[in-house]
């Protein structure tokens, strides 16, 4: 990169050293290059003008010309404000300062004619304009015209005169001495394929466009880029770990493989399932270690196809793990495979937290010596003490809630790392799932098992609930059992939550001991209170588990027909997802009920009408990436894992998939990247992986 462009932002006309101060700390702007890569987030037509007489409160924004007339300060010290009142042929209007009073006033004189543009607000009969944007008309001018770009800016860069108009104007001053110093870093065959405009013309264009022509093609080719590179990064990452990690070879599919799919398989395998299968088959025989992500909406046999890939590595002779974030879901999957391998020769213990320090003796020994074919359990697996004879397959179960180290931990429990098949429940967006698990093979379960019905989800508000209430009775009358979550534990008055203790009361009221049993469990409960409720509720014991979301991830309990979660609008669109996933489990109709208030935003209406619209997981997480950003979703908007510019995942999907597939078809071509037309490509590369450690720790 050209040295002018590495330049200090304290050296560009305009800013000096306190506003550098505040674009570093505010927008992360340190240098010209950095300035440069501060993009517009959409832009305003500048060349329409509107008479003063003609605006109307439906007007979102307004370019007026005409002449200032007056100016003066209004109001005592503490809210004092400046006020210029405009006029054209038309009619008057007054434009009203609040903040930068000091550095507004001299900029404004009377007479003198001005291009004004802002949002016009309605007092009484008259109109104003807060802090417009303004513009001197000089004579030797023509009046402003075109597209004018909007920055992300903020109180702390405003208050140093670096709003939306304070930032184009310093980038206006820096874009005639970049002229011939903005290296291209794609290939010609990319350029040419994708029809790409070039990174110099591009940079341009994207701050300084003549119509929206431009600055499409200029977006084009600056998030495509963008998105190149991020895939180009994972597809390597994904090559040299092949490279290195040899992977144990599963050559045969054994007598336990056939013996439980011919004899023991509980019902018939979907398509999806046994494509997934098709798929880790044929990785287990490669010789390279698998690393793949099993995406599976609740329900969808995500566990079973696990099982299978655990009696492959086992029918090899190998040893195998599966762990889970907590000891609710260790002790699910432990029974549910206890139940699987009940009539087949395989040895299988469970390790948590609260295993007794005898029985624990007893597995480390069986697991030295090889004859425990299977160890299911928590982090416990990953204690030092814990030592395989020989591990060949690792099931991590909701891997996203487990660290990069602890994981990592498990694989060096062999020389050889084990095969390791990541699940979720949790649906990602294909795009997110391309992004963050890049490096990893994805499979997904897109097929619910025959049989399983879909939960029928209604939106019932407040006024409703005695109604709900008498549905309740019918259900339990009929056997059923019923899950009422709530957000909060204690009252909050910052928040309108329906409080937990005061929902479990009002219930207890209504469906009294002796005739009914109620189980309460939150999140500040003793553990051991909490597994008391909670055994009570599985058992059956208690028809209603009253909770908070401690139960989003829990117990499978297919006698539970009924979910209702108050103050529905509160919770996210994966949660009540996952929540509702509680229920449905059985081969009973069941049903989720979102209760709430009448006083809902546009966002909580479109959660709440999806939820209603939809069972697929993959539609739901698809709608929350766009109301929510991916960084929400993923939880990495802090972790720099994602610090896109230009690149909207929510988006640009169709883009991302171009993109990922260049950059698999530049890496199955040229490996190294060392043929000339890539060296470009190459060079970029390493400058993104030097200045960029988080992008290691993506997956």
């Amino acid at each position: 990169m050209n040295n002018l462009l590495l330049t200090p932002i304290e050296y560009l006309k305009g800013v000096g050293p306190k506003r550098a101060d505040t674009l570093k700390q505010e927008a992360g702007i340190y240098t010209y290059w950095d300035l440069l890569n501060f993009f517009p987030f959409r832009y305003i037509d500048r060349s329409k003008f509107i008479l003063i007489e003609s605006i109307t409160e439906t007007d979102n924004a307004v370019q007026i010309n005409g002449r200032i007339k007056s100016i003066q300060e209004v109001g005592a010290k503490r809210a004092k404000r400046l006020v210029a009142i405009i006029e054209d042929s038309t009619g008057q209007i007054e434009l009203v300062w609040f903040k930068g009073i000091k550095w507004v006033k001299p900029t404004l004189q009377i007479g003198a004619k001005y291009i004004v543009f802002g949002k016009p607000t309605k007092f009484g009969r008259k109109y104003n304009i807060a802090h417009p944007d303004l513009e001197k008309v000089e004579s030797n001018k023509p009046l402003i015209g075109g597209l004018q770009p909007v920055y992300h800016s903020g109180d702390k860069l405003s208050n140093k005169g670096l709003n939306s108009k304070g930032l184009e104007n310093i980038i206006k001053n820096l874009l005639p001495q970049i002229e011939g110093l903005i290296q291209e870093n794609l290939s010609p065959e990319l350029l040419s394929k994708f029809n790409l405009i070039s990174k110099a013309k591009a940079l341009l264009q994207v701050h300084k466009p003549l119509d929206f022509y431009e600055v499409r093609s200029a977006q084009m080719r600056l998030k495509f880029e963008e998105l190149f590179f991020l895939q180009l990064l994972l597809v390597k990452q994904k090559q040299i770990a092949q490279r290195k990690s040899r992977g144990h070879v599963f050559k045969v599919v054994g007598d336990l493989f056939n013996a439980f799919y011919n004899e023991h398989l509980p019902f018939e395998l979907t398509g999806a399932q046994k494509k997934v299968l098709k798929e880790i088959r044929g990785d287990l025989r490669s010789g390279i270690q698998m690393n793949r992500l099993l995406q599976g909406d609740v329900g969808s046999g995500k566990t079973l196809v696990a099982f299978f890939t655990l009696l492959m590595a086992i029918d090899n002779g190998f040893q195998t793990a599966l762990m889970a974030p907590t000891e609710i879901l260790a002790k699910q999957h432990f029974q549910t495979i206890k139940e699987f391998v009940e009539k087949l020769p395989i040895e299988v213990s469970l390790l948590t937290g609260s295993t007794k320090v005898a029985e624990r003796r007893i597995i480390h020994e069986r697991l030295e010596n090889g004859a425990l074919h299977l160890l299911i359990g928590t982090h416990a697996l990953i204690e030092d003490k814990v030592k395989f004879k020989n591990l060949g397959l690792s099931v991590i179960d909701e891997q996203h809630r487990f660290g990069v180290a602890q994981r990592a931990k498990l694989w060096r429990k062999n020389k050889i790392p084990p095969h390791i098949l990541v699940m979720t429940a949790t649906p990602i967006p294909r795009t997110l799932a391309m992004t963050f698990y890049g490096d990893l093979d994805v499979s997904v379960i897109d097929e619910l098992p025959p049989g399983r019905k879909q939960v029928v989800t209604q939106h019932r508000f407040d006024s409703a609930r005695l109604t709900v209430f008498g549905f309740i009775e019918q259900e339990i009358k009929k056997g059923g059992q019923v899950y009422i979550v709530y957000p909060l534990i204690q009252e909050s008055e910052k928040l309108d939550y329906k409080d937990l203790m005061d929902g479990y009361e009002s219930i207890t009221r209504r469906f009294p001991k002796p005739a009914y049993q109620v189980s309460i469990v939150h999140g500040k409960m003793k553990p051991a209170d909490k597994e008391m409720e909670m055994q009570r509720f599985v058992s059956g014991i208690s028809q209603i588990m009253v909770a908070t979301t401690v139960i989003e991830v829990g117990v499978n309990i297919p006698n539970a027909s009924i979910m209702v979660i108050e103050s529905a609008e509160k919770f996210g669109l994966s949660q009540l997802h996952q929540l509702r996933g509680r229920v449905g489990r059985g081969a009973d109709q069941s049903y989720c009920i979102l209760m709430t208030s009448y006083k809902l935003t546009e966002d909580a209406k479109k959660r709440l009408d999806t939820m209603v619209r939809t069972n697929d997981g993959f539609e739901i997480a698809e709608v929350d990436l766009k109301l929510r950003g991916p960084g929400d979703i993923m939880g990495t908007q802090q972790s720099g894992l994602l610090d896109l510019k230009i690149a909207d995942l929510a988006k640009d999907g169709q883009l991302l998939q171009y993109a990922r597939n260049a950059a698999f078809d530049l890496v199955s071509e040229d490996p190294d990247l060392k043929n000339p037309e890539n060296v470009r490509i190459r060079q970029e590369l390493v400058n993104i992986v030097r200045n960029r450690p988080n992008w290691s720790r993506i997956s």
